[in-house]
């Protein structure tokens, strides 16, 4: 069967399998090792349902991950998986910090990576960055015949250039590195298109390797919960957001807007809540407080599932402040697409990718513009219908276009380009096209 292209392969529907929409047994017989630094497993979504994917297909599945909050057990079998999480020193900062932590977080992944190898085996290792060095634990593994994929999450120059406003040393390490990762990767799995172009253009992949797999939500999971007018604090409008609490995230232009809204435009019938900790947690909570927004602004923390989803179901409209930069624009944010799939209208800023998924179920401010951000924020609010017709777009993107029943297919064709080529089992993934909820 003649190769398609990714772009081909994103209209494809799910093949018909079991609840999960994947072909039962396809990798039976195969093991697999997934790596992650950034966050523990199961809290990563994107990792856990490419790991339950690969289980269901009747692959033998390994992760290691980094502790974290309420995911603390060294080892756990969960759900047919087996999760091996190490201890990290606490949160980088500065060159001397991340070398640290990511040295440290090497050398557990080797260690671990061998006790797996002999314990449970492995026919791939499938790294997902950041940071992009995990190659650094593939290689004696690919001297061994092991296969390397390459799940690319984040792209480390551009986060560096809009993190710290430079260039300089330590980004041109980033690119050399992120560079070594492609050419190691027997095939690269990129979450958007942007992420492709780049690693065919800068990572020099052939085409035919880098398949995209987008972080889509399960829209059986991401339900609407019953609303809790709580959450408002006696206001007439909720704001919600979720997302990290870091610098590069725009809470400070959310902020920008709130005051807007509050001080300038008299405004005080909206109640922000936002989702999410992170090592900026504190100050933008200090920040809040020195604009007078104390009693507009909700901060939560890192909160659980029922929590979280409680509060965006309670909200009128979700906002994702993320500023304009190298990195934002090529990236796809996942909250966006949570948004969606719980039937919210957003307001954003005007990103390449941002556009892409949410398309008219969002509204875009001008670049990084709080004024502009603020002033549509409550033109929505106060235009229900609007609200209702945007809710309901991004409901059925999601359900007939992102949802993970039409991704998990395409991580499937990734493992049969890595482990057969373009051979019989990656034809099959592609013969079977029936959608199943």
């Amino acid at each position: 069967m003649a190769q398609i292209s990714c772009s081909d392969a994103s209209d494809l529907a799910p093949v018909q399998s079991n609840t999960n929409g994947i072909t039962q047994g396809m990798m039976a017989g195969r093991q697999v090792l997934i790596i992650v630094e950034n966050l523990p497993v199961p809290f990563d979504r994107r990792v856990w349902q490419e790991a339950s994917t690969l289980r269901d297909a009747g692959a033998l599945v390994s992760v290691i991950c980094p502790e974290g909050k309420a995911h603390t057990k060294r080892y756990e079998y969960l759900d047919g998986i087996h999760i091996y999480r190490h201890s990290l020193p606490v949160e980088a900062e500065g060159a001397l910090g991340f070398l640290l932590e990511y040295s440290a977080a090497l050398i557990h992944e080797m260690r671990l990576a061998l006790l797996i190898h002999f314990r449970h085996g492995f026919d791939v290792i499938h790294g997902c960055d950041p940071p992009d060095l995990i190659f650094l634990v593939a290689l004696p593994f690919k001297l061994l015949g092991k296969k390397f994929i390459f799940d690319h999450h984040d792209i480390g120059p551009e986060m560096y250039e809009s993190k710290f406003g430079k260039r300089g040393l330590f980004w041109r390490a980033l690119k050399l590195v992120e560079w070594l990762t492609f050419k190691t990767a027997n095939v690269v799995i990129a979450t958007n298109d942007s992420y492709r172009k780049i690693a065919v253009t800068r990572g020099g992949k052939r085409p035919e390797d880098v398949f995209v797999v987008r972080s889509g939500p399960d829209p059986v999971r991401l339900k609407v919960r019953t609303p809790n007018p709580s959450w408002r604090c006696g206001r007439r409008f909720l704001a919600g957001y979720v997302g990290v609490m870091g610098a590069q995230e725009g809470i400070d232009l959310l902020l920008e807007a709130a005051a807007h809204m509050i001080h300038v435009l008299g405004r005080r019938d909206v109640q922000f809540c936002l989702v999410g900790g992170g090592p900026g947690l504190q100050g933008f909570k200090t920040l809040a407080e020195k604009m007078e927004l104390g009693d507009y602004v909700t901060f939560t923390g890192r909160a659980p599932d029922d929590t979280l989803f409680e509060i965006l179901s309670t909200a009128d409209v979700c906002v994702d402040p993320d500023p304009v930069n190298a990195m934002t624009d090529k990236s796809t944010m996942n909250k966006v697409l949570e948004y969606m799939a719980l039937g919210k209208p957003i307001v954003q800023f005007e990103l390449t990718e941002g556009r892409f998924s949410a398309g008219d179920a969002s509204v875009y401010a001008k670049p990084n513009d709080p004024i502009d951000f603020a002033n549509k924020l409550l033109a929505l609010l106060d235009d229900p219908p609007a609200r209702a017709r945007m809710g309901a777009i991004g409901r059925t993107r999601i359900e007939e276009r992102f949802a993970w029943n039409y991704e998990a297919p395409k991580l499937l064709q990734a493992y049969s380009r890595a482990l057969d080529g373009p051979g019989r089992a990656y034809s099959n993934v592609l013969a079977k096209r029936t959608v199943r909820w």
